[in-house]
């Protein structure tokens, strides 16, 4: 069952929807995360994106910024029950107020409009070949370099759009 509450973010209001699991991992496969990659989730929700990318794609360390008091929680408790919590760091606050330049992949799965007024910070803070992963949603002005669709346990279709800092 989907959580489909709502957060203020940048004076924009989003709404929370799990990314399926099988999304995640896709996700996680299409920027090629592995050892030596910090990734960052702009909006972290429960923390399963940090989880996945920490125990199956073996992610030096995982970053969550999340804005809701109880997502943290559920977030930090979560990497805790999946033993990863040395490698996983919850920053409750807004993601337009994250350092987010020690990244080399950013994901997230927020609306087109604040994927708009995103661009400008990953721009300023991501190294150039840092990656950037948007489930469902295009960053506006930026070319893809690759757009993957993927089917969840339930058959629905995702889309999966990989965009690379320098190369956008």
């Amino acid at each position: 069952m989907s959580d489909l509450s709502m957060a203020l973010i940048g004076r924009i209001l989003v709404p929370y929807v799990p990314t399926p699991i099988g999304v995640v991992r896709e996700m996680l496969k299409l920027a090629r995360a592995g050892p030596s990659d910090v990734v960052y989730d702009l909006g972290c929700g429960d923390g399963r994106i940090l989880i996945t990318a920490v125990r199956e794609f073996n992610v030096r360390k995982a970053v969550g910024v999340e804005i809701r008091e109880d997502k943290v929680r559920e977030s930090i408790e979560n990497a805790k029950a999946a033993g990863l919590f040395d490698k996983i760091r919850i920053i409750h606050g807004d993601m337009f107020e994250a350092d987010i330049s020690e990244a080399t992949i950013v994901t997230m799965f927020l609306l087109t409009s604040v994927n708009e007024k995103l661009k400008p910070k990953l721009e300023r803070e991501l190294r150039v070949g840092a990656r950037v992963v948007s489930h469902e949603f295009r960053v506006p002005g930026w070319s893809p370099k690759a757009i993957v669709d993927v089917r969840d346990e339930n058959n629905l279709t995702h889309t999966i759009y990989l965009y690379i800092i320098g190369e956008t």
